[in-house]
């Protein structure tokens, strides 16, 4: 079992992932129609139809640099307040960082938990607020957790997927504090948040797609 990927291999990774959230539109646009603008599925499909398009033409030396281009693309490309999320998500983590031929599991952990703060820091979020936070410092802190009790990467990468769904189920637990979904209140309660289950399929495929071809 391998216990890194280099940057072709996070290319090929990331290239799943576009295409398991292009395919998921519709799914996303139900969500979002309930509680929020109802376009946030065409967005993430938008952007990550860019990044099928434009990924494959790139050839990359430093794994952190697959990472940029995918936030760079999905920024210039989504428009509106996901693609300034999701553009962070991704771009974030890589400043100021060494480039790497490789990365491990606490690679992603430490790329993802910059993120993650950068993305608290910009929009004040936390748990709770049934926003894509909610999924995302769950797989986070599962990310740091499994480098802490030394599993594999492939492990590690799916105990962060396990902790996005759970994150993403919770947030039909309770209200929202931003976007149109905090008019609704207590009626948005057993509906989910279509950040969330976004950040969610993300780390769900990086977890299929590392358990198909590095298991």
């Amino acid at each position: 079992m391998k216990n890194s990927m280099n940057a072709e291999q996070l290319k090929n990774m990331f290239l799943s992932v576009a295409q398991k959230i292009v395919d998921s539109e519709d799914f996303l646009t139900e969500i979002d129609i309930k509680i929020g603008d109802g376009d946030h599925g065409i967005g993430m499909s938008v952007g990550f139809r860019n990044v099928l398009k434009e990924l494959p033409k790139c050839q990359f030396t430093g794994a952190e640099d697959v990472f940029k281009m995918v936030g760079t693309i999905l920024l210039d490309t989504m428009g509106g307040a996901s693609g300034v999320l999701f553009g962070t998500m991704f771009i974030s983590g890589i400043i100021k960082r060494p480039v790497s031929e490789e990365m491990k599991l606490s690679d992603f952990a430490e790329v993802f938990r910059k993120s993650l703060n950068a993305l608290q820091q910009r929009g004040k979020a936390h748990i709770g607020d049934k926003t894509m936070i909610d999924a995302f410092e769950p797989a986070v802190i599962g990310l740091e957790e499994s480098v802490c009790n030394g599993l594999s990467l492939v492990d590690g990468l799916n105990v962060a997927a396990i902790k996005a769904k759970e994150g993403m189920e919770y947030t039909k637990q309770v209200v929202a504090k931003f976007g149109r979904a905090k008019s609704y209140g207590e009626k948005a309660i057993g509906l989910q948040d279509a950040g969330a289950t976004s950040v969610w399929i993300i780390f769900q495929e990086i977890a299929d797609w590392s358990t198909g071809n590095l298991s």
